[in-house]
């Protein structure tokens, strides 16, 4: 077997502690995703009358955009990755960004839509 061959049976894997650019885009992904959750809510909060501070409406939008964003790049990095999950290409953590994302532009519709009716 030559050097090359040999060098082809090697996994596409990263190392435990390499941060490579698809785990990077996955974090990025799911801390905007966890982001839109967490203003989501709040919005949500503010738009049911149970917090005074700040816009309702500027929450929900600000939800809505980071969602938005995380499930963008989420898709991105899904669409861009060679390997599997536990490859070390942040495939898992970009389906992670995918549902946390969603859940985020979900909260922020909502929050929109309770603001909207309450004035």
């Amino acid at each position: 077997m030559s050097a090359g061959s040999v060098l082809a049976l090697q996994p596409l894997t990263a190392g435990v502690f390499t941060m490579s650019a698809g785990r990077i885009g996955a974090v990025v992904a799911a801390l905007a995703g966890l982001s839109a959750v967490v203003v989501g809510g709040l919005a949500l909060a503010r738009a049911a009358g149970r917090t005074r501070r700040g816009s309702a409406r500027r929450r929900a939008v600000t939800a809505l955009g980071a969602g938005l964003f995380g499930v963008a790049l989420g898709v991105l990095v899904v669409a861009t990755s060679r390997g599997a999950i536990g490859t070390g290409n942040g495939l898992g953590g970009a389906y992670v960004a995918l549902v946390v994302g969603v859940v985020g532009v979900v909260l922020g519709c909502l929050a929109l839509a309770r603001s909207r009716r309450t004035g």
